[in-house]
């Protein structure tokens, strides 16, 4: 699946009937939410010793995913521009890959 078809897949399941605002709202707050869970599922493994649940995390990064296209998706934004945009601020940064020195 391409960035571009997922995108259109979350558009087809976003809800509908909302103002920008309260979609831009929804999207964060559930951005916020699902890393959360992630954080949880970290935090058990590594302070309870509960193995850590691979699956579990894809689960929770999906729905992350999920929130962070919808958020472009209402914005306007292709989820390729992110991506290429990401990358060159992190290659003008760190222009020989990360190093704790840059």
């Amino acid at each position: 699946m391409t960035t571009t078809e997922y995108q259109s897949f979350v558009r087809s399941r976003m809800k509908p009937g909302l103002s920008t605002a309260e979609q831009l709202t929804n999207w964060a707050l559930g951005m916020a939410g699902e890393a959360g869970e992630t954080v949880e599922h970290v935090k058990k493994h590594v302070f309870h010793n509960k193995p850590l649940s691979i699956p579990a995390i894809e689960e929770e990064l999906g729905d992350q995913l999920f929130y962070l296209v919808a958020t472009a998706t209402t914005l306007g934004i292709s989820m390729d521009r992110i991506m290429e945009r990401n990358k060159e601020k992190l290659t003008d940064r760190y222009p020989k890959g990360f190093t704790t020195a840059a």
